[in-house]
């Protein structure tokens, strides 16, 4: 066998991996959030992708429901950390407390602590509350009185919020947005769903029932492989072209990060690889551009007047940018 067919070997072997365990998660979450496919599959994408999801909805579209089956059904440990106005820093981190018998500080570990962590109704919380999460999501790591603890891999939060015309929330700060990989909403269900919903929870929630079907092994073997799956330059420069007109489109105040980019980057990689792709297209890119970027941008003060939306902006932004001609042979 040659060098080149033992890199495609390779390569496929590391794309049937991200399949399977996508596959399989999808499949197990979607006996608990009923209709919901495509959704599913970013948050499974999300967590393959090694970054944090925003859930923007209203109460009671399942939002907390999709996390905890999201954790059984890999086995890995779950903490949920329901936000309110007077909680503090040390209470989603952990403090340190003094031992009487044993004189010395003893470090007890927040709810944080966890591989996904449920951060229900985020914006709930004051701003200092809030920057709590910002280095465990950023280094995946928290600091309590100068020591360091690193997190588990896999390490997700998944955190909830209100729309935040709702009564008692605080935004979330650019900072903390910016950290989050992909922003998705729910949404209601349609009748015909609502219906199963109501069927499917007449005896107990269907959660209960959720089995592990992944290994964590598989989840962090998959993680890896993604990073293998080829992006050409022109869809690289793509990728730029499209976050650089965040920047200098009339109706945005303040345009994506770099992160942005790279969240672009590491999420059409994914995407691909869940296609059974060991390339990444354009489509790619344009299917994921919304997600990844419109909670990024802020929009100018006259364009909220007129009611635009980031979510406008980027489709303005995707009908304006020219689409390279990608080639799947390297």
């Amino acid at each position: 066998m040659t060098r080149e067919e033992t890199r495609r070997t390779s390569d496929n072997h590391n794309i049937n991996i991200v399949q399977s365990v996508a596959e399989r998660v999808a499949q197990n979450v979607g006996q608990v959030i009923i209709g919901k496919r495509n959704e599913i599959r970013l948050t499974i994408l999300g967590l393959i992708a090694q970054g944090h999801i925003l859930i923007e909805d209203i109460p009671g579209v399942g939002k907390t429901m999709l996390t905890k089956a999201l954790a059984r059904s890999i086995g890995a440990s779950f903490s949920r950390i329901q936000f309110t106005p007077d909680m503090l820093p040390s209470d989603v981190t952990g403090v340190s407390l003094f031992n009487q018998k044993t004189r010395e500080f003893e470090f007890r570990p927040g709810p944080i602590i966890a591989q996904i962590v449920l951060a229900d109704e985020i914006n709930r919380a004051t701003p200092k509350t809030q920057a709590a999460l910002l280095e465990a999501m950023e280094e995946r790591q928290i600091t309590v009185d100068g020591v360091t603890y690193p997190m588990t891999d896999p390490f997700l939060i998944l955190a909830t919020q209100n729309p935040i015309e709702y009564e008692g929330t605080f935004p979330l700060p650019e900072a903390q947005l910016d950290r989050f990989l992909i922003k998705i909403q729910l949404g209601y269900p349609n009748p015909a769903e609502e219906l199963t919903v109501l069927s499917a929870q007449q005896y107990q929630h269907p959660v209960v029932n959720v089995q592990q079907v992944i290994t964590v092994d598989e989840l962090l073997e998959a993680q890896k492989a993604v990073r293998e799956v080829y992006v050409a330059e022109e869809v690289m420069r793509y990728i730029v072209d499209l976050v650089n007109a965040t920047r200098r489109h009339h109706d945005v105040y303040l345009g994506s990060s770099p992160r942005g980019s790279l969240a672009l980057f590491r999420t059409a990689q994914t995407r691909a690889a869940m296609a059974g792709r060991d390339y990444v297209i354009p489509d790619d890119v344009k299917a994921l551009a919304e997600v990844t970027l419109s909670h990024r941008i802020i929009v100018g003060p006259e364009a909220r007047v007129n009611k635009v939306s980031p979510r406008t902006i980027i489709q303005d932004i995707l009908a304006s940018t020219p689409v390279p001609g990608a080639s799947a042979t390297y």
